[in-house]
């Protein structure tokens, strides 16, 4: 055995390890009966070179949080760009696609060479001019996007209906067998509760996209799309490691540009380091054993096919001028969606979307399944952005835990006091359809619910005509404005069906003091 073939193996190994770590971070982001996590579950987003870099632009200050991400520049430097095939999840995900979806005569040729250095210049040119939407195309927001949003809820709802099938249907020795299998689950990979998502059909529908183009081209996506790739290869390409070997002797064989997976060998048997990902198989299948890798000095061959022409670069820049031009023209920008309620310790909304990376990890930890992802209601430049929808979950009280996973900043980390008292919006009665103003029907749900320590809704006791006409005595419940913080479980738990009596918008939310809510008036007492 070779050494090229031991370091293959230990190349497998390396992704297969990293694939798991990757695994075993995104279950332990999840709700665990804990208000501190315990591990760096948003390390993958913070090595990220792409989103440390766009979100420094977009946002004009070097971001701490993003330092580890130097790690894997450096590393670039000198071994290359071996991140993308020793280390990245997506990558590993992809080759094993390959494995399973090969098809025979796919262009060894990489089809878009310029595309992911355009799209790296234009991501960031955007960047610059605060129009932040490298998140959309960066391959561990499109991952992690599809598992939070689409693929662990489903496979969650899916193990739940068949144990719940077997428990009630399945005889007593099947079930001597599945309910500890059962539990088992429940300790190690199932959520803690059920979530459900918005955007779950279009997440999904991504991740898959990138998967299936491995039927198009090995290594699709890394080759003719991912920002990230781009970034490295252009590190790569004046690095230290060079692949050496392939001359006239070689006669006739293009074994190794035939079988290159990204791309790197061209069919004169030259090498771009920065197409190269290190995975060994050039040197392993030569049979003259004639390739291999070492550290040197001197300029990598940069491909010509990798420049960008002037014509190219005249539309990233007219592009990255005309899209916040018109995002600074939209009505948003005049008036805020008043429905759009962002998290507890968000940024104000420009520096925000400027630090928001997209990557789901703040709606994967919520507990009460109250963060979304945003479709249009921001803005193009704010989907899949979180955003608080009340009726499907709340913002829990005592939680900090999204402030804790956010690996930019974009919601900074409070303690529970800080959280308890941080207003996000405040709470309207819709006394159209509120049972005691509407139909003289008691309730008092809302109330119950309200956690604050004073309670932000209270009663006036009213004599009202019912639906049949009858004088009764009911508690209208209002709001006190100035306690209210907008945790959304009064509209969470409202019993009516459908629109809730009582609803969130963003008004007097802490982190926009132009959204002040009016002062109550005062009497000649001093009361309001």
């Amino acid at each position: 055995m070779t050494r090229y073939q031991v370091l293959q193996i230990f190349r497998r190994l390396s992704q297969l390890g990293f694939l798991c770590c990757f695994l075993f971070l995104f279950l332990k982001t999840d709700y665990s009966g804990s208000d501190t996590l315990d591990y760096a579950v948003n390390i993958l987003f913070r090595i990220d070179p792409f989103l440390a870099l766009v979100t420094a632009l977009a946002a004009k200050t070097f971001l701490l949080l993003m330092l580890p991400s130097l790690v894997v520049l450096v590393g670039t430097f000198f071994l290359g760009r071996s991140f993308c095939g020793w280390v990245c999840p997506l990558g590993t995900l992809l080759d094993g696609v390959d494995r399973i979806w090969s098809t025979p005569g796919r262009s060894g040729t990489t089809l878009y060479p310029k595309l992911p250095h355009f799209l790296l210049l234009f991501f960031l040119s955007l960047a610059f001019f605060g129009f932040h939407i490298g998140g959309y195309l960066d391959p561990f927001s499109i991952l992690v996007r599809g598992l939070v949003l689409a693929l662990y809820p489903a496979f969650n709802a899916v193990t739940e209906a068949f144990f719940g099938f077997t428990y009630s249907s399945a005889p007593p020795v099947v079930n001597a067998v599945t309910e500890p299998v059962y539990g088992l689950l429940q300790q190690t990979v199932l959520p803690a509760d059920q979530k459900f998502f918005e955007l779950g059909w279009l997440s999904l529908l991504i991740l898959t996209v990138v998967l299936g183009l491995e039927k198009v081209q090995k290594r699709f996506f890394c080759r003719n799309i991912c920002p990230v790739g781009a970034l490295l290869a252009q590190m790569s390409r004046y690095g230290l490691m060079k692949l050496s070997g392939g001359d006239a002797t070689c006669g006739k064989c293009r074994i190794c540009s035939s079988q290159c997976r990204m791309g790197a060998i061209d069919k004169e048997r030259v090498v771009d380091m920065g197409s190269c990902n290190l995975c060994m198989q050039c040197a392993v299948i030569c049979p003259k054993e004639r390739i291999g890798f070492s550290p040197g000095l001197g300029k990598n061959r940069v491909s010509s096919s990798h420049g960008l022409t002037r014509r190219q670069l005249l539309t990233i820049g007219a592009a990255s001028i005309v899209l916040p031009g018109v995002r600074r023209s939209h009505v948003l920008a005049a008036v805020e969606n008043p429905l759009l309620i962002r998290p507890p310790g968000a940024l104000p909304e420009e520096d925000f979307l400027g630090r928001c990376i997209r990557c789901g990890e703040c709606m994967q930890v919520c507990i009460g399944n109250a963060l979304q992802p945003v479709l249009l209601e921001g803005g193009l430049h704010g989907i899949f952005s979180p955003k608080v929808v009340s009726r499907t979950g709340y913002c829990e009280y005592n939680c900090t835990l999204c402030g804790q996973v956010c690996p930019t900043g974009a919601l900074q980390i409070l303690t529970r006091q800080q959280k308890q008292q941080w207003k996000i919006g405040n709470a309207w009665i819709d006394r159209s359809i509120c049972l005691p103003y509407s139909d003289g029907i008691p309730c008092m749900v809302c109330e119950e619910h309200c956690p604050t320590g004073e309670k932000a809704i209270r009663f006036h006791h009213r004599r009202v005509l019912n639906r049949d006409g009858r004088e009764v005595e009911v508690k209208q419940p209002y709001v006190v404005n100035e306690l209210c913080i907008g945790c959304g479980i009064c509209e969470n738990k409202c019993p009516l069906p459908g629109r809730a009596a009582i609803y969130l918008t963003s008004g007097g939310e802490r982190r926009n003091p132009s959204k002040k809510l009016p002062e109550p008036e005062k009497d000649s007492y001093g009361y309001g």
